[in-house]
């Protein structure tokens, strides 16, 4: 159930973000999910769709990407993939393990249609800027 919260989290920083850069929607959410993160992309999805409705990211489109788990021996400082069954290293059998990455959950980019008015702005400032230089 906590991924309600997350998704909530999500939507804010999208909405937030695009609104400050005067978007008109939200298209797509790239998100990283660390393996050990213990987030589970199809109930974000899920939460998504609901919450999302009625704001302007409501359509987009989540894209998950998943990070496999890194660990380090704190013995032999040996680094070595999480295989699902235990925390031990595969080099001296040490149990005193740290995790040094697969745990992230983060924003990564968000994509965003911007209005024709800005759009057209935009060219026109920059056309502005070249006929002067």
């Amino acid at each position: 159930m906590h991924e309600l919260g997350v998704t909530q989290s999500l939507l804010d920083l999208a909405v937030r973000h695009a609104q400050q850069a005067g978007a008109a929607r939200v298209t797509q959410l790239n998100v990283v999910i660390g393996q050990m993160a213990n987030i589970v992309d199809d109930s974000v999805q899920f939460y998504w769709e609901i919450i999302a409705q009625d704001t302007i990211a409501a359509g987009a489109v989540l894209v998950f990407t998943r990070v496999p788990a890194r660990l380090r021996c704190r013995d032999c400082g040996h680094q070595f993939a999480f295989d699902h069954r235990e925390f031990v290293c595969p080099a001296c059998h040490g149990e005193q393990i740290d995790v040094e990455g697969g745990d992230e959950f983060y924003l990564e980019s968000i994509e965003v249609d911007l209005p024709a008015d800005s759009i057209a702005q935009s060219d026109e400032e920059e056309r502005s800027s070249h006929a002067r230089n």
